[in-house]
């Protein structure tokens, strides 16, 4: 029986104008964001991400352990058994909490700037600590054009290795991406039709890559990847939309629901449409390493601090996401202008970001609240933010960005020259 922590003191949509009000005054522009898990009922938990080990099954044994912890999230999590909030995060003022999305309904400009807002009418992406034991299987998210058949988002991704979070690598710190060079559809096709007679073997036409720490990916819709097992932040679209092309996973069963899960009822069994999500050309690039990896650049430095671009570049040529890490050293303090908004996680040390408090947990248990995320709003952004180093550590922030935003933001390959 689950034992999960219903948020207290909701504000209800209806009701949140003045209580927003209030909290965007009092932190100028800056709201605090509470924890938000996901358990996945596929998966072993990395035990990286500071949940306490008493916790890792806090929705239950049945929906399986947590090992996601989302950020600045308006996106639901796609889980059977899902609680009503699964995925949802929540804003924190004088002991009552809101949902970030209905905040950012209610604040519209305020929150994520007037041109998010008359695009999307929400805040389009997320982010989160991925954090597993081992791998997990070969799958790919769906195209724009594919989730929409389902009444969905596509959903392009990115990667991050960051230190503080991989003291160690786990079982696997390697991912497999893409398909070598030469697969036809017809190899496809075959471990397809292989399902229920044990490994399919779709990895024997892949390539795996070692993960370095400190570096990251960007991994477009269509395109498939098994991800390894060190903790990766990713910056993606909201939508949590997926398909499974891999029958075994560390000796574990993969259903066929799960690579049918966002696809058309009436296309449950056609192989060729399955097929036909992958983007074709970006799987069996030739040069897909060059073609998606990702290296730190620095956007900018000042005297005890640095600022650096971690995920950037184009997805089919449109700016969808990016993120950036800033790292203060002692006693150092910034002043942070993007000019967008961005969802703040601090992964080292303490200090301050405005008025609000930031501190890196040692553990936290389900339900708990925490001072280190941080949703930025445009209007603060905007502004200038001031981040200060109280503690005797380096003070580390990553913080992830929405669709074009950025007049400068670094292509793949950049960190070459």
């Amino acid at each position: 029986m689950s034992t999960t922590i219903e948020p207290n003191n909701i504000v209800k949509s209806d009701n949140l104008g003045a209580v927003l009000d209030r909290a965007l005054d009092a932190g100028e522009g800056l709201l605090r964001l509470t924890p938000t898990w996901v358990p996945r009922a596929f998966l072993h938990p990395g035990k990286r991400i500071k949940l306490a080990p008493g916790d890792w099954y806090a929705y239950g044994a049945d929906r399986g352990g947590i090992d996601e912890r989302w950020f600045a999230s308006t996106t639901d999590a796609a889980n059977d058994g899902r609680v009503w909030h699964e995925g949802q995060s929540f804003c924190t003022f004088e002991g009552q909490q809101f949902l970030l999305k209905d905040a950012v309904a209610e604040g519209q400009q305020r929150m994520v700037g007037q041109a998010m807002w008359d695009k999307y009418q929400r805040w389009p992406i997320y982010s989160k600590f991925f954090d597993n034991m081992g791998p997990i299987p070969h799958h790919m998210h769906q195209s724009f054009e594919h989730a929409k058949l389902t009444g969905q988002e596509g959903k392009p991704e990115s990667y991050y290795f960051p230190p503080q979070y991989n003291n160690v690598d786990n079982n696997f710190a390697y991912t497999f991406m893409g398909l070598e060079p030469g697969t036809t559809k017809a190899d496809v096709r075959r471990c397809l039709e292989n399902w229920s007679q044990g490994d399919n073997g779709i990895l024997d036409l892949s390539r795996a890559h070692r993960l370095k720490r400190g570096t990251g990916w960007l991994i477009p819709p269509g395109v498939l990847h098994a991800p390894g097992s060190l903790c990766t932040y990713e910056p993606q679209w909201g939508s949590d939309v997926f398909g499974m092309f891999q029958s075994i996973v560390e000796g574990r069963e993969v259903p066929w629901s799960l690579l049918v899960k966002d696809v058309p009822e009436d296309k449950h069994q056609d192989l060729d449409f399955i097929i036909e999500q992958l983007d074709w050309d970006k799987n069996v690039d030739t040069h897909f390493k060059e073609s998606n990896y990702l290296e730190p650049i620095v956007a900018a430095e000042g005297d005890g601090w640095v600022d650096l671009w971690i995920v950037y570049g184009t997805i089919n040529d449109a700016q969808l996401f990016s993120a950036k890490e800033l790292t203060l050293q002692p006693g150092a303090k910034c002043t942070v202008q993007d000019g967008a908004a961005s969802g703040w996680i601090t992964t080292q040390g303490r200090g301050r970001m405005g008025k609000l408090a930031l501190q890196t947990p040692a553990m936290i248990h389900f339900g708990a609240e925490t001072e280190d995320e941080v949703y930025i709003t445009a209007e603060a952004a905007t502004a200038g933010v001031e981040i200060e180093n109280t503690g005797s550590e380096p003070l580390v922030g990553l913080r992830y960005f929405g669709p074009d935003v950025h007049e400068n933001l670094p292509a793949v390959g950049d960190y070459k020259t």
